[in-house]
């Protein structure tokens, strides 16, 4: 479906972002995988990839709080694979305090990840797109970006911000065959959230499924987790030509948390 495409996922040597990239690669697109880690678990997922899917596979280390670093990343996947066709912003962190009590550095270091990056991949690599008369831009936003949480001030307005920005650019776009969309998953099962549900059954002596149920029940009606496989597959959706008549879309996959 997608051989001969080029995609950037950031933020995807773990998580949502791999599983994202497993699934573009699994639809033949060539992928660049971005983000930190050990660098032989990188390599070995690098190679995984590129030879369980048969598509070329780089990785960028840049640090996604560093516009400079995105900018060189778009022109290495360029330059590597050829173009730039397909954007998945996934890159994200997350910090939880009072508006009273979150220090200062924590808010401008979640800003810069969670909403400034997703304006200079966007800015960087729309020229691309635009040269090759075809793109996907896809932005892994939150159920945070529709609804909020007490003591998540910057993750919510960063993630509120991006789903702003994905309907400007959807907008912009708009006459051209150049999508833009927000994905916005609620609880997603990563090895992130598995050490929340560790702790929390360590904290109050639960088991780790009744551990699993008090972290989701607050927020998600099905209580059930998110896969990165299928938000990869939606990403895949997105992609394809079913798709092009959708932009500026904000979806949520968020077992009904924003229906409440």
């Amino acid at each position: 479906m997608l051989k001969g495409k080029a995609a950037i996922v950031t933020g995807s040597t773990s998580g949502i972002g791999l599983g994202i990239a497993r699934s573009l690669a699994r639809a033949g697109a060539d992928v660049m995988l971005n983000g930190f880690g050990d660098a032989s678990e990188i390599e070995a997922i690098r190679r995984e990839i590129e030879t369980g899917f048969g598509v070329r596979t780089f990785h960028s280390s840049a640090d996604m709080s560093k516009p400079e670093q995105i900018e060189a990343m778009i022109q290495q996947t360029a330059e590597g694979l050829g173009s730039v066709d397909i954007l998945v912003n996934n890159a994200g962190i997350q910090h939880t305090a009072s508006v009273v009590d979150f220090p200062p550095a924590k808010w401008e270091q979640v800003i810069a990840i969670n909403l400034s990056a997703v304006f200079y991949g966007t800015h960087y690599a729309l020229p691309l797109m635009q040269a090759k008369d075809w793109g996907r831009i896809v932005n892994i936003a939150s159920a945070h970006g529709l609804v909020a949480s007490a003591n998540k001030s910057a993750y919510v307005a960063a993630k509120h911000g991006v789903v702003g920005l994905t309907k400007v650019v959807a907008l912009e776009c708009a006459e051209g065959p150049i999508t833009c969309n927000a994905i916005c998953p609620g609880w997603v099962l990563t090895p992130l959230v598995q050490k929340q549900i560790d702790a929390l059954a360590a904290r109050e002596g639960l088991s780790i499924p009744e551990a699993e149920v008090k972290l989701l029940e607050e927020k998600q009606p099905t209580k059930r987790f998110t896969t990165p496989e299928q938000l990869g597959e939606l990403t895949v959706f997105l992609c394809s030509d079913a798709a092009a008549n959708i932009t500026g879309a904000s979806l949520p996959v968020d077992g009904g948390w924003t229906a409440r």
